[in-house]
């Protein structure tokens, strides 16, 4: 059955060289226990303000006896989302929310009466609703009298941090509302989850771009007052992120310390954990260790499909082995044309996400059972998603510089049915960034202004993936101030000002700083 997994992706080739033992450092325990964290890191501290109204003097308490040091910031006009890989045990769905009752609950010994049930009422139908807006949930929340918990039942109450725990990009808005929820629960002596906790971790240690030292150590103070406080046990989803935190952090001790203390508890290694130790080596640039890690997958009686096959692919780019990867990428082609002429693209990343839990799920079902196993992984597509392309042209655009073969992945995408998206809009315009502007470069104004016209075209077209946001606005400036001087540069400025979506005046103000840098030092550049 092995070899069914191994044969399609030619990258179980035996390593040349010895290979280093895979975790070395001695194992730890965590309890009671400080977590080395170098001491020259230092905490972003203007990402983690004080509370505009502080209701609680500085200490975020969960339960009666949980104090939790919350020194993140609160809001409650921000915005949502979670980790988009907790435990199926923890999730609520609509239809659970439906089945459980009947009307409005209000249990008089439970729950705090309000003179007007209309808040209540709408909350709860924006929070039945799976397609309500994080936007809309919490604005109608925010109607609420403080702390807005209080006057909801504990369905609701989980329901609402699962509403808000569920985002495809995590940001420093989605953290804030987050926190904010958490506050609350403090305020009204109502207990976390490990779910819950979970998010919170999550939220600070990867709401931003980069994940640095100041984000591991907060992540890590939240995760010893869940444990060491507030007395909820930390199950595999719970070092699934921490490890995931650690590894993007570039933390590899911290990692393997992670990994080890999860055997140490007799945590088994689902889906999600052999996927980040994939990614884990090629963090740290080591090829054999990302075939390894994928040979254990396998081994494990996981089932392969394209969210593991672009792991893979972006370990082996980091690793430094771009023709590994293009192998791969190849391959996967294949098999897809091998099974049926018409692709079949995954939708998009809600269904990722769940399929991700449903193949978790099969392959335990499956555990033992070898031809299941077989028909399971015979089932899947692994087809080259939006995910694939985009993985290719970062790096093309950030290393290689080399626009035709950017140019061949837009065509490929266009034979695989692929919609054009906002995402590779924008890498394109951080290569002419990058590139443009130079003697001989491939990178031209001529052809930036065929790609102007192609997003113009998206934007009247009104493609939902496709919108005038902040960086795609930063970078259009920036490709144009490079490749088509002073006077082209403000017309498109001025057409990218009306077409441009503002989600906030601090977005505003970071933006047209970044532009007007970007207009500076282009043309001091120039008059030199």
């Amino acid at each position: 059955m092995l070899d069914y997994y191994r044969e399609p992706y030619g990258l179980l080739a035996p390593p040349t060289a010895s290979e280093p033992p895979r975790f070395n450092p001695p194992i730890f325990r965590f309890e009671g226990a400080d977590i080395p964290v170098e001491e020259s890191d230092q905490i972003r501290t203007q990402r983690v303000e004080t509370r505009p109204v502080d209701r609680s003097g500085g200490q975020l308490v969960v339960g009666k006896s949980t104090p939790f040091e919350h020194n993140g910031p609160s809001s409650h006009h921000c915005k949502a989302s979670l980790d988009d890989r907790l435990g199926e045990d923890d999730t609520v769905t609509a239809a659970q929310a439906k089945s459980s009752r009947t009307g409005l609950v209000y249990p008089l010994l439970d729950l705090p009466m309000l003179e007007q049930k209309q808040p209540i009422e709408g909350l709860q139908t924006l929070l039945d609703d799976e397609m309500s807006l994080h936007e809309q949930i919490y604005e109608a929340y925010s109607q609420l009298p403080s702390p807005g918990v209080k006057y909801l039942s504990a369905h609701y109450r989980r329901l609402l941090f699962h509403r808000l725990s569920v985002i495809e990009v995590k940001n420093r808005k989605a953290m804030l509302r987050y926190l904010n929820l958490v506050d609350d629960m403090k305020e009204a002596s109502l207990p976390l989850n490990v779910a819950e906790w979970t998010s919170a971790i999550a939220y600070v240690g990867r709401c931003f771009w980069h994940v640095e030292a100041s984000d591991v150590e907060n992540a890590l103070k939240i995760w010893k007052k869940m444990e060491q406080q507030a007395g909820v046990r930390s199950g595999n989803v719970t070092f699934n992120v921490l490890f995931d935190i650690a590894t993007k952090a570039g933390k590899f001790v911290l990692a393997e310390m992670i990994l080890k203390e999860m055997k140490a508890r007799g945590l088994e290694y689902n889906r999600f954990s052999y996927v980040g130790i994939i990614f884990y080596y090629g963090i740290k640039g080591d090829g054999a260790g990302v075939r390894r890690a994928y040979r254990e997958f396998v081994e494990a009686g996981q089932i392969v499909d394209t969210v593991v096959m672009n792991c893979v692919i972006a370990s082996l780019i980091r690793a430094g082995e771009l023709p590994a990867a293009e192998q791969v990428y190849e391959r996967m082609k294949r098999l897809l044309y091998e099974k049926t002429a018409q692709p079949v693209p995954i939708s998009d990343w809600k269904y990722s996400r769940d399929l991700g839990r449903v193949l978790d799920k099969a392959a335990r079902a499956a555990r033992g059972d070898e031809q299941r196993l077989h028909r399971l992984q015979a089932e899947q597509y692994l087809a080259p998603n939006l995910r694939t392309f985009c993985i290719f042209i970062d790096h093309h655009v950030r290393t290689t510089g080399e626009l035709r073969q950017v140019t061949a992945l837009l065509g490929e995408m266009q034979s695989l049915h692929i919609p054009m998206h906002g995402r590779v809009f924008l890498k394109i315009f951080q290569g002419f960034g990058r590139h443009g502007g130079v003697k001989y470069t491939s990178w031209t104004g001529q052809r930036l202004e065929t790609v102007w016209e192609s997003l113009l075209l998206a934007l009247d077209q009104e493609i939902e993936d496709v919108q005038m946001v902040k960086w795609m606005v930063v970078w259009v400036i920036r490709a144009f101030a490079k490749c088509c001087g002073r006077e082209r540069t403000l017309q498109i400025w001025e057409n990218v000002r009306d077409r441009w979506k503002i989600s906030g005046e601090d977005e505003k103000g970071t933006v047209e700083y970044l532009v007007h840098d970007a207009l500076q030092r282009h043309w001091e550049k120039d008059s030199r």
